[in-house]
């Protein structure tokens, strides 16, 4: 289901590529909407490519973000590809869907993409919705809960995120560059990281995998 995972969350980029143009357009280029929806196509012709016998989600989550890095400009891609990349490494054969695993990812995508695009929480960045999800998965909020309470949790804590950069002046990326005029809109590297979160969790409900 490695691969089906990945499709449907790219579909769903795809589907979503006049919302996040909609809303970049409001602070920013108005091309994170294409930037994302060129990266998802990457993506699946990438993960086409993969030899079923070699997959795992390690393997695959280095492809996604590769396919990203390579095919996609502005911000976005340096930042998401990378993202993933760095995530790859916490994933191998033997990884489980469990708070632990998820909040390692979190931790080492967060970490290389901070590396990479220098910004913090409360930026108006995608980080105000990763990190909250990662916040969500620390083992002091997630025990005794079973991992369908735990995405549950992390969707709320993203979302939460995007309502957040609502209220706050943009300091990265071009935003950046209208300051206070950026409070009152969403960001949209905000968006569309609680979209492809969203949409991962759907899958895994929808198909009874949590």
């Amino acid at each position: 289901m490695l691969k089906e995972t990945v499709k449907f969350v790219a579909n769903a980029i795809i589907a979503e590529k006049n919302h996040l143009t909609m809303l970049d357009t409001k602070i920013g280029d108005g091309d994170h909407g294409l930037n994302m929806a060129r990266g998802a196509t990457a993506v699946l012709e990438a993960i086409e490519e993969l030899d079923d016998n070699d997959l795992n989600a390690g393997v695959l989550c280095n492809a996604v973000g590769q396919a990203i890095i390579m095919n996609v400009g502005g911000a976005a891609g340096p930042l998401y590809g990378t993202g993933f990349v760095e995530a790859s490494k916490t994933l191998d054969e033997n990884s489980n869907l469990d708070a632990e695993t998820l909040a390692k990812f979190f931790e080492t995508a967060i970490a290389g993409i901070q590396r990479r695009g220098h910004a913090k929480k409360g930026d108006k960045t995608m980080l105000d919705t990763l990190i909250p999800i990662y916040e969500s998965l620390q083992a002091d909020k997630t025990k005794d809960k079973s991992i369908d309470e735990v995405l549950d949790d992390a969707l709320t804590a993203a979302r939460e995120g995007v309502e957040f950069t609502k209220t706050i002046a943009a300091k990265r990326g071009r935003a950046s560059y209208i300051g206070e005029r950026s409070i009152g809109f969403e960001d949209p590297g905000a968006v569309s990281s609680m979209i492809i979160f969203r949409t991962f969790c759907q899958f895994l409900k929808d198909n009874k995998l949590v």
